[in-house]
């Protein structure tokens, strides 16, 4: 077999087809390298498997044990042949405790022959109840057979010192999966390394043929772990080569300088503010000031708190590319955000923004919106304003990748809300400049360092954490509307009361409440299942059931991402300018939406969204003088873990702290943007939460291998770890987040 190709080898050839395709459907493994790659989720050693007197309800478990008795039942049986069905009966012990295995029909013909009193096996199946009494229906299971030589043979193979327990499936239990493995296991002598000899060498770590036996055949504890190390490590450096080799790639683009003139459109702005910049503000804008002025693009992040002020970073950065003879284009996710950027915008720089028109300062530039609703002419005046270069900003959604639309010269891409957009959309917009533009990423997701390494990793980082001065502290509390309905009844009195001292309040629900309901299936057994089961409350019932109800008498109004544009529009003007009490929305309202005298906030449903996302709705209160408030509705009951998300919420406005345990509980499922590209996470071994000392060494590792050897010629074992983990397209996910 052939070097490289030793673990390319489809597991078909190898495992035949039946189980091939078990692997490939159910557990996404196609060939040898794949299934090697498909690591142990613990260890157990001999008899400690999941002891009998601890077994936990509904979950797959694994047991090892001696049969105490087994006896053949006959029992009526409408579906039987003859009226009579059969099951076999087996109780097990492992001297802490007893369980009963039950086998129907033609399923209880071979356990019958297998599983005599005295029989040692390995079990494995989901814990039911019947009658009271703990139970395995079907299990599967594995005989520890034999004496002398070929007894110790078979507990060495199945239950040796450490036995492997593999993420496995109904289909496909852990020790078939296992034995699967040593099968292919002899191939690890031929995978390549992925790490530099010097590297691996320097910090001890294992070659990577001794790391694979060791994770499948360890003898002691020391074993794995020593393995694992050496495993974590290559997740984390092939990953971050992958990256820094984008970054040089990216650094090798020519870009045109853009310094702001001493007394341009900039310091027009800068002597017209209102306030002074926070210290992080004008620390951020050092950096991204910094950039600009070289002759390669930029690429930055921006990340801050939920009104840290990163519009007024990106605005001034944008008046700075302007005063450098170039144009700037924001991109936003959404038209409802698009619009509100473009009023913020057009408000801050007031006559500034008037560029071209009676009464515009000498200094002026005209600020355009671009979306897909527009009107023909509208739309043609703005294409032409930014062909000819009138339009020094230009703030839009998707419209403005199209091809028509065309830049005198484009000098900065600011995006909004990064993980809305696709690196191919980022890549068109810049793809408009004459020369590649520069290029800042914003989000208001707080994200855990090691995350924007590892996610973000081809950006150079600032984060804004302070909050302006006027910014108002956010109280959060959880309303549990099912254990404590007058809880829920005086939430809708605190709506009131901030109406009443003449503010306004959001309500948000999940669903729009126009489509069809899809009500859950199957029967609920607890109260969490009974609260999920239930379709999410909807926009449109909710505004009826409020306005008819608790909110009788206040000005409601509904917004959702089915309107037209028009109308979403206008009544987002309307809410603005005072004219309505409360706004009954989707997440439509999540970013960038900045009305500051909306103080109150009211999420029903709250244990239907995401840490994170809670964090950014509850973000568009408190962003005047007055002090916010936010109520996290729900009908889970107190000891479930949706409960503890909600506590969590409501204990802290930290978003960096919220974003840990958001992606604690979501795991590392996402980090390389697999929602987008379909492909399995890439991230076995390495967890970025508790891993964040070797990710950082490794992104200077790689950084430094990448400067040294650009093309990896002098490294082929990096080169197809690389391949294995990126093809071209997926390289495109690696910055989507």
């Amino acid at each position: 077999m052939d070097l490289v190709h030793a673990l390319d080898e489809p597991l078909r050839k190898v495992l035949g087809p039946a189980t091939a395709k078990v692997m490939a459907e159910y557990l996404g493994l196609h060939t040898v390298g794949d299934l090697l790659h498909h690591y142990p989720r613990r260890y157990e050693e001999r008899g400690q498997l999941t002891h009998l007197a601890d077994l936990p309800m509904d979950e797959h478990v694994t047991v090892v044990a001696q049969v105490a008795d087994a006896r053949l039942v006959t029992f009526s049986s409408p579906k039987a042949p003859r009226g009579k069905g059969q099951r076999l009966e087996v109780t097990i012990t492992d001297g802490s405790g007893r369980l009963q295995l039950v086998f129907f029909g033609k399923g209880a013909h071979k356990p019958h022959k297998d599983l005599l009193p005295g029989t040692r096996a390995m079990f494995a199946g989901k814990v039911s109840v019947f009658n009271r009494r703990l139970q395995l229906a079907h299990p599967a299971y594995e005989l520890l057979r034999g004496d002398g030589d070929r007894a110790a043979e078979a507990v060495d193979s199945w239950a040796g010192s450490l036995i492997p327990i593999y993420p496995a499936t109904a289909k496909l239990e852990s020790w078939k999966i296992g034995k699967s493995i040593q099968t292919v296991l002899p191939s690890v002598q031929e995978a390549a390394d992925p790490l530099p000899d010097s590297l691996r060498e320097g910090r001890g770590l294992l070659p990577l043929p001794e790391a694979l036996l060791k994770i499948h055949q360890p003898r002691t504890p020391a074993d794995f772990q020593s393995a694992r190390d050496r495993l974590k490590w290559d997740e984390a450096f092939v990953l971050q080569v992958a990256l820094a080799r984008r970054r040089h790639a990216d650094a090798q683009l020519p870009a045109v300088s853009r310094r702001p003139a001493p007394d341009g459109l900039l310091a027009a702005f800068d002597a017209k503010l209102p306030f002074t910049l926070t210290e992080g503000q004008r620390k951020v804008s050092k950096e991204i000031f910094d950039d600009l002025a070289t002759e390669h693009p930029m690429h930055r992040l921006l990340q801050g708190e939920v009104g840290s002020g990163k519009t007024m970073v990106a605005l001034r950065a944008m008046l700075a590319v302007v005063d450098a003879g170039g144009q700037a284009a924001m991109l936003a996710p959404t038209e409802v955000l698009a619009q509100q950027h473009h009023r913020s915008v057009t408000d801050m720089m007031g006559e500034l923004a008037e560029g071209g028109m009676l009464g515009g300062s000498e200094h002026a530039t005209k600020v355009v919106l671009l979306t897909g609703s527009m009107g023909a002419a509208a739309r043609r005046q703005a294409l032409l304003d930014l062909v000819t270069g009138e339009a020094g900003i230009v703030i839009g959604t998707h419209a403005l990748i199209e091809d028509k639309v065309q830049f005198h010269d484009l000098g900065l891409v600011v995006v909004d809300e990064q993980h809305r957009f696709g690196v191919e959309q980022r890549d068109a917009l810049r793809g408009k400049g004459k020369q590649p533009p520069h290029l800042l990423v914003m989000t208001a997701t707080p994200i855990p360092r090691t995350v924007a390494m590892t996610v973000f990793g081809d950006l150079e980082t600032s984060v804004l954490d302070q909050l302006p001065a006027g910014r108002s502290p956010i109280a959060s509390h959880v309303v549990p509307a099912a254990d404590k309905p007058h809880f829920l009844a005086r939430a809708w009195e605190r709506v009131r009361e901030e109406v009443e001292g003449g503010h306004q309040a959001y309500v948000v629900c999940p669903r729009i409440g126009d489509e069809e309901d899809t009500p859950g299936k199957g029967k609920p057994t607890s109260a969490e299942d009974e609260a999920e089961k239930r379709p999410p409350l909807a926009v449109l019932e909710v505004a009826d059931q409020l306005a008819g109800g608790p909110l009788q008498g206040l000005r409601v109004e509904v917004l959702h991402g089915r309107m037209q544009p028009d109308d979403k529009d206008a009544v987002m003007r309307r809410f603005a300018a005072g004219e309505t009490d409360v706004l009954v929305a989707t997440t439509v309202i999540e970013v960038g939406v900045n009305v500051p005298n909306a103080t109150a906030m009211v999420i029903m449903d709250a244990d239907r969204f995401g840490v994170s996302q809670l964090h950014q709705l509850r973000g568009r209160v408190g962003r005047g003088s007055a002090a916010g408030l936010c109520l996290l509705v729900t009908e889970m009951p107190e000891a479930g873990a949706a409960r503890a998300r909600l506590n969590a919420v409501a204990a802290t406005l930290d978003g960096f702290e919220l974003s840990r345990i958001d992606l604690e509980q979501r795991r590392e499922g996402d980090v390389l943007g697999q929602a987008q590209s379909g492909v399995r996470s890439s991230l076995r071994m390495l967890t970025v939460i508790d891993d964040e000392e070797i990710i950082a060494e490794a992104r200077e590792e790689a950084a430094a291998v990448v400067a040294a050897d650009p093309g990896l010629e002098h490294l082929p074992g990096l080169r197809t770890a690389l391949d294995a983990l990126l093809d071209e397209e997926r390289e495109q996910y690696l910055d989507k987040g």
